[in-house]
């Protein structure tokens, strides 16, 4: 199970790699912080992305995006640092 994990996680940093030169030149980046046994990837936006008011477009239509297109197994990409809009 953890050998599973391990690959899963592998891939869902491959796959912010992809997106890690924008959020770098916008002086941010991105970290996993827990991928749970649903699937649900948890990250902390780093940087000016963690205080930009477009991280939740960031997260929905770029990076969530990413994930899953790269790792089907996921179920959903949560940031835990920002606020989603109407809460």
């Amino acid at each position: 199970m953890a050998n599973i994990k391990h690959r899963l996680l592998a891939k869902v940093e491959a796959s912010l790699d992809t997106m890690r030169p924008y959020l770098k030149n916008d002086g941010g980046n991105v970290e996993v912080v827990e991928i749970t046994k649903e699937n649900v990837v948890k990250l902390k936006l780093l940087g000016a992305c963690g205080q930009c008011p477009q991280s939740y477009m960031t997260m929905k239509a770029g990076i969530e995006e990413a994930v899953k297109k790269a790792v089907p197994q996921i179920t959903s990409v949560i940031a835990i640092n920002i606020i989603q809009p109407g809460n």
